[in-house]
């Protein structure tokens, strides 16, 4: 038997075992999860067209101002000077081509309220604080805004170290953001990663909705991911979709993005439900712990309607870039901080894998049938048995057109997004990819108990950071999802093609030459 015929004997041997009552049965599960998802992106859509159509009317009524607020009288200066003042704290690592870009749209917000800025670095060295310090120095007669550096982390992630423990660039010693480094007036505080682009009134939205409900414990929003072109971004985008049915909401909501959250400051100074503590004391992931704590405390976690914000992904984004990205998101469920949170965490990690490839295995039949139908086309096989559904991948294009153009409303002044910067094709391939690899990141990650993030390798035991690994020769010299430079100029530049090499120089290029690093 020559090797064609034995791979046409397995290749038929499965596509009859995928015609089996429980192949059938797995095929029609795989359907039902494509049907769930399509009607969790359309109920999406819909809350975040139903602003679109807010804003509209807004406009049409002679509010020119509708994407900042509802209502124009609050613009007002009788109702401007009553805001409560705001602390920003953006924990930076690293500085890549989008960086500046997103800066600039969180300095120039146009809330009326007081508000200051807190840069936050591990280091000097690192390429974000000169880099920061330059555009500072642009904004310095209109924006209230210092770089200040945190230190190396020790019983933490270093993104929480720098959110918690401030050292100021004129003092020897270290303070707590939550107590001293925060103005003594600062009735909030947002954290805002430094790949978050704001819109003008994404902070005033916020603050009113503080304002409103008191309830609130902490006010969250999520990215619409711009993929650069590479199949791994694409991943990424697809496996945050999913993710983001959970804050197109409107309102309460079970879920929380890191990457904004708004919060009480006096919660972090009298450090209530141990939001401080519980971060500090071996906390990996922000939103994991304080959405945990959160539910142990029955407080209230809100994602407005315009909590969506441009995330441009790097153009140079690899496949292993990619995966070590999803390797950190399986990670993030193997801490916890306490019994209740371990058990919700294994919930979330048991039924995501089941999920994940219950959906891909249907694709897999489908290949299968399809390949044995070309090898023997008209002997008793038809297309039909293939399964391949689009209805998950037009409610994904809906959501996307729909928060798309949300975006270029509450951003009048940016340049506008377009949905036909999309290849639809990667992304059903990424769909496919992402939800088979999934359970393999998360088992990998369940054994492993660690993970290389940043050039940071932190080691994990009964669900707390036990071991921090610091080594430039270890770690990658680039950060995986925004392809920023972690060390500068001695950092060695790492091998790409010659196609991303030039994309990334034409991004470059058309950024301003005097913030260059």
């Amino acid at each position: 038997m020559s090797a064609l015929d034995s791979i046409d004997s397995l290749l038929f041997s499965l596509a009859r075992a995928f015609c089996t009552p429980l192949a059938v049965f797995i095929q029609i599960q795989g359907c039902m999860i494509c049907l769930i998802l399509a009607l969790g992106w359309a109920c999406a859509a819909y809350v975040r067209n139903r602003e679109i159509k807010r804003m509209k009317d807004g406009m049409r009524c002679g509010n020119s101002f509708s994407f900042l607020c509802h209502d124009i009288s609050e613009l007002e200066h009788s109702n401007q000077i009553k805001l409560p003042r705001v602390t920003v704290v953006m924990p930076l690592k690293g500085f890549g081509e989008h960086n500046l870009l997103n800066w600039r749209s969180q300095v120039t917000s146009l809330y009326g309220g007081p508000l200051e800025f807190l840069f936050v670095v591990e280091s000097k060295e690192d390429p974000a604080y000169h880099s920061v310090l330059r555009l500072l120095q642009e904004f310095k007669d209109d924006v209230d805004a210092k770089v200040v550096v945190a230190g190396l982390s020790t019983t933490c992630s270093q993104k929480i170290h720098n959110q918690l423990h401030l050292e100021d660039i004129n003092c020897a010693s270290f303070v707590k953001v939550g107590v001293e480094n925060m103005h003594k007036d600062s009735k909030y505080v947002l954290f805002l990663d430094d790949d978050v682009r704001l819109h003008p009134g994404t902070i005033g939205a916020l603050t009113t909705e503080m304002e409103k409900n008191p309830e609130i414990f902490i006010q969250t929003g999520y990215p619409l991911d711009l993929p650069s072109g590479s199949l791994g971004s694409y991943c990424i985008y697809e496996y945050h979709m999913p993710c983001s049915m959970g804050f197109a909401t409107g309102g309460k909501t079970f879920f929380l993005w890191g990457g904004c959250m708004m919060m009480h400051a006096d919660d972090f100074r009298l450090d209530r439900y141990g939001v401080v503590s519980g971060l500090r004391d071996g906390g990996y992931s922000d939103d994991m712990t304080l959405a945990a704590l959160a539910g142990a405390h029955n407080r209230l976690i809100t994602s407005p309607p315009v909590a969506v914000f441009p995330h441009p992904l790097a153009s140079d984004l690899s496949f292993g870039r990619y995966w070590n990205y999803l390797r950190k998101q399986t990670f993030v469920l193997e801490s916890y901080i306490s019994k209740v949170n371990w058990i919700m965490n294994r919930a979330l990690f048991s039924s995501h894998c089941y999920l994940s490839w219950g959906f891909a295995a249907p694709y897999f039949m489908a290949l299968i049938h399809v390949a044995a139908v070309l090898r023997i086309y008209g002997k008793g096989y038809s297309l039909e048995e293939t399964n391949i559904t689009s209805g998950e991948l037009l409610s994904m294009w809906n959501l996307t057109r729909i928060e798309v153009q949300l975006c270029n409303m509450l951003s009048p002044e940016a340049p506008k997004l377009s949905l036909a910067t999309y290849n639809w094709v990667l992304v059903f391939i990424a769909l496919v990819v992402d939800n088979f690899l999934y359970p393999l990141s998360a088992f990998r990650s369940h054994f492993s108990q660690s993970i290389n993030w940043s050039g940071i390798r932190y080691h994990l035991k009964n669900g707390k950071i036990s071991k921090i690994e610091r080594s430039k020769d270890m770690g990658p010299k680039f950060t995986d999802l925004g392809g920023k430079h972690l060390y500068g100029k001695k950092g060695a530049p790492p091998k790409v093609s010659f196609l991303s090499s030039l994309a990334r120089s034409l991004a470059q290029w058309r950024q301003p030459k005097k913030f260059d690093v």
